[in-house]
């Protein structure tokens, strides 16, 4: 028998598809219930494109299942610095944690500018680097970047927080 016949399917990979097939529904019920509004710029509506993803979502779930069933597995990580026989580096996940909670936290009273350099620079120092000056240069040129792209580009306005008035 070949390496392939003897595989067993992975059966925690079913649940992958079990979840895709479940968001394909929820997806597909959700646009359904969207209000058929035409006119003449958009005589089908919004209700097509939702239903097609979860239309996607479905077929995707059972092409997978198939796989899975037949001992489908997926490429090993093949990343140069992961090892995937290390334990979890808690410190690291924990202080990315930190930094999302401060952001959540602050993002209404302070902004986005400042919560969002609290949250890159947060990061910067969860993931090892040292450069602290630096990294709130950085820190605040990607906030005030994004807090601008929002504003102009998508026409989404970030909370400006004690900066209402100055940005």
């Amino acid at each position: 028998m070949t390496e392939a016949a003897t595989r067993r399917p992975d059966r925690a990979q079913f649940g992958v598809c079990g979840f895709l097939a479940v968001v394909g529904v929820l997806v597909i019920v959700d646009a359904a219930r969207i209000r058929h509004i035409a006119n003449s710029n958009d005589p089908i509506g919004p209700k097509p494109v939702p239903i097609v993803l979860g239309v996607l979502l479905l077929v995707v779930a059972v092409l997978y299942a198939v796989d899975v069933a037949r001992g489908g597995t997926g490429e090993a990580e093949a990343g140069e610095d992961v090892d995937p026989t290390l334990p979890v580096d808690w410190k690291t996940v924990l202080l990315l944690v930190g930094a999302f909670v401060v952001n959540l936290a602050v993002i209404e009273p302070l902004g986005w500018v400042i919560s969002g350099t609290l949250l890159f620079w947060g990061s910067a120092f969860a993931l090892g680097s040292r450069h602290h000056i630096r990294n709130v240069f950085i820190a605040v040129a990607l906030s005030l970047t994004t807090f601008y792209a929002f504003a102009i580009g998508l026409g989404v306005n970030l909370p400006a927080g004690v900066l209402q008035g100055i940005l």
